[in-house]
């Protein structure tokens, strides 16, 4: 399938986590990494532009750090103008049906903080429902989250080995050794109108 990653990050000169991960899936034949902050550097998303790279792409990654529990702000102003009512959702609304979404995300944060009873409260699948439920309105597979935790602690062999296994997720998913359908997020049902894909 071919792959579009959304990539977000306010303050990309200064990550380490991000930029590891965008690395490693830099280059790689049909993977299309759109760099939004930088192709929008003033929020003035180009919504026709935006909604035929989303036809032309079969898993589509929302690729950001987790800022105050959520995405970067451009990433919420692209869901609000590029997924359309009538386009993306809604009566007639088919353009992304029997496609796939997934959240790639780093933390600051180490993987227990983000527990119940952790210093976050909730898990961090909890955090993405949004997102989760996005995938499900727009008639989409929403797939198990990839994170790395504690981004800022990393050692670099660390760093390296999250990364390589992001890659490894990416051209699993790409070339179909890995079943999305055996990676869908926990409890995730497939919405009425996935089947409708291509239509």
């Amino acid at each position: 399938m071919k792959v579009l990653i959304l990539f977000a990050h306010p303050r990309f000169s200064v990550s380490t986590t991000q930029k590891a991960m965008l690395k490693a899936v830099s280059g790689l034949d049909g993977v299309t990494i759109h760099d939004i902050y930088a192709a929008y550097p003033d929020f003035a998303i180009d919504v026709a532009a935006e909604q035929e790279m989303l036809r032309d792409h079969d898993l589509i990654v929302l690729q950001h750090p987790l800022y105050w529990y959520s995405a970067p702000a451009i990433i919420k102003e692209w869901l609000d103008l590029v997924l359309e009512h009538g386009w993306a959702y809604g009566h007639g609304g088919t353009r992304l049906a029997g496609k796939f979404l997934l959240s790639a995300v780093s933390t600051g944060g180490p993987a227990e903080a983000y527990a119940h009873g952790g210093r976050n409260r909730f898990q961090l699948d909890e955090l993405l429902a949004p997102f989760n439920q996005t995938a499900y309105l727009c008639s989409m597979a929403y797939l198990r989250p990839f994170a790395v935790y504690s981004g800022r602690r990393l050692g670099p062999e660390e760093l390296s080995a999250h990364a390589e296994t992001y890659r490894d997720l990416i051209v699993g998913l790409r070339d179909g050794r890995i079943d999305p359908f055996s990676h869908l997020a926990t409890g995730y049902t497939l919405p009425p109108h996935f089947a409708e894909g291509g239509r």
